[in-house]
């Protein structure tokens, strides 16, 4: 398999190319950074985009939902549909308001999408997905049953093209910007401390695991 998607009309990055990538290795950084991507479909001739969790093995992505859930169906009806993944790492602030920007990483990939019929490759699926989301969850809690199983539809997403883009650094301002009486920089985005709120309902003498203690995001 060729390290580097080829350049086409789909997935070209257009507006700053110099900040596109289009190599499988930075690809992958960026979707197993994250858990939560934006999926991409057709609905009765209108274009819907919706927020849902995924995995990746491979050059596969993993989506999840309840049996008849609209947007997963339509994207097996559809030729082909885009999944988007992005981080934002800091809001830069420029000396002029056109120049305000984000630091960010973003990947996007293109692809056919195939239910998974396979019970077992259903299982291994929604073990990827969850363990994307928290890693160590999988063998801490209960796992799907045959009724559950029955309600759940997983799809998988060959990667076919993709891209990502990525913008680091400082503002960019226009050269006579710099001598004025304004503050520039960045405003890093990062996740507060870590609070644990245990369910209510819980016993409260079960310990936190491992997999929430250790939880980095």
């Amino acid at each position: 398999m060729s390290q580097d998607f080829k350049r086409t009309p789909t997935n070209k990055v257009v507006r700053s190319p110099k900040r596109g990538h289009y190599d499988r290795k930075t690809l992958f950084e960026i979707l197993d950074a994250h858990f939560l991507c934006h999926a991409s479909y057709i609905f009765q001739n209108t274009a819907l985009t919706i927020p849902t969790a995924y995995g990746r093995k491979g050059n596969t992505v993993f989506l999840h939902g309840a049996k008849k859930n609209r947007s997963l169906t339509s994207m097996l009806e559809a030729e082909n549909v885009s999944v988007t993944v992005t981080h934002i790492d800091g809001l830069v602030l420029a000396r002029s308001v056109f120049h305000h920007s984000m630091n960010y990483r973003s990947a996007v990939i293109f692809g056919k999408a195939r239910v998974l019929t396979d019970d077992q490759e259903k299982m291994e699926a929604l073990e990827i997905i969850t363990e994307n989301i928290v890693p160590g969850r999988w063998n801490e809690a209960r796992l799907p049953n045959e009724k559950e199983m029955k309600a759940t539809i997983v799809i998988a997403i060959d990667i076919e093209e993709a891209s990502s883009k990525i913008r680091v650094g400082d503002p960019s301002d226009e050269p006579e910007d710099y001598s004025l009486n304004v503050w520039a920089g960045v405003i890093p985005l990062e996740l507060n401390e870590k609070k644990f709120v245990p369910d209510p309902a819980m016993d409260e003498s079960i310990d936190i695991p491992d997999s929430v203690l250790k939880y980095k995001f």
